[in-house]
């Protein structure tokens, strides 16, 4: 039996297209689900180096000392030039005490850094009001949060925290960034649904628009130290110049006659003074001497009194 030329047609276009629906299932189950690029190594820093922050609260500049924590301004380097910082939120915000960022809006990203866990560092500067220092959650802790301070948190110190870096221009930028929430922002839910949970629960915090390293300004090189030697070759130089400029003075001068002096009268006896002595001068007026203010007594240098902000 024949069939139709139509229904053979039909057939075939049907099985054409079961077999692409087949298909699109499998390619959508094999696909990889988006993933952030890894991290890149941290590179160590030797040179200072500056960051500038736009921000909308305003912008801020700071300066980075790889000699104050190395590894801490290694690791902050790579952040910024990773655009790690680029749309995080100010999600930590304690007045008189200091601010905190540092986890990224887009959870993809937040986990392939939550683990890259860098040593601590040494504390060789204190945490200053504009000091920038690594938040922790214990020893050898840091991975991508950080802080600026607000006051002068001389305690932290003692507590390992160390600051790598400073703000050096735009620090009141830094302190009109808002702290309405202060400390609300869950960070659990930072890291798990990042900027969807801040922009939902707390609307109005600012947040960092870029951060990128800049040029450091180039410092003129200071002059070099003369040595001894040429220091006497100069001072000899400086001497003949100005003799040479005394000498034409002394020639235009007319020149002496030379005369026989005059023999003075020998007498063995030295010869009486009809000049009576002078009188002796009065003595100065001692009440001149009390007229001398004393010399002022410094005042007492004030003291500066710093309260730990727990």
């Amino acid at each position: 039996m024949k069939l139709p030329v139509s229904l053979v047609l039909s057939a075939a276009v049907a099985l054409s297209i079961a077999g692409c629906m087949r298909v699109k299932p499998n390619e959508s189950e094999s696909a990889p689900s988006p993933v952030a690029e890894a991290p890149a190594p941290d590179v160590d820093v030797i040179d200072p180096y500056r960051v500038e922050f736009e921000t909308s609260a305003g912008d801020f500049v700071v300066e980075v000392h790889p000699d104050w924590a190395p590894r801490g301004a290694a690791r902050f380097k790579n952040l910024v030039e990773s655009g790690f910082y680029d749309n995080t939120r100010f999600f930590r915000v304690v007045p008189g005490f200091m601010v905190q960022w540092g986890i990224n809006g887009d959870p993809a990203v937040q986990s392939q850094w939550r683990d890259k866990v860098i040593q601590d560092d040494p504390v060789r500067q204190s945490n200053k009001r504009g000091k920038i220092t690594f938040a922790t959650s214990g020893p050898n802790s840091r991975t991508a949060q950080v802080f600026i301070n607000f006051a002068d948190n001389n305690f932290l110190d003692g507590q390992g925290f160390s600051p790598f870096g400073e703000v050096i221009s735009g620090m009141d930028s830094v302190d009109a960034i808002n702290d309405q929430y202060g400390e609300q922002p869950d960070q659990g839910q930072i890291q798990q649904r990042g900027n969807e949970y801040l922009n939902q629960k707390f609307p109005e915090l600012d947040y960092i628009k870029s951060a990128r390293v800049i040029e450091m300004p180039i410092s003129k090189p200071a002059p070099e130290a003369k040595t001894d030697a040429q220091s006497e070759v100069g001072a000899e130089e400086k001497a003949d110049a100005a003799a040479a400029e005394e000498k034409p003075a002394e020639a235009n001068k007319p020149m002496a006659e030379d005369k026989p002096a005059a023999e003075e009268p020998k007498d063995d006896k030295p010869a009486e003074s009809t000049e009576k002595p002078a009188d002796k001068p009065a003595e100065a007026d001692k009440s001149a001497a009390s007229d001398t203010p004393e010399a002022a007594k410094p005042a007492d240098s004030p003291k500066e009194t710093i309260e730990e902000i727990q």
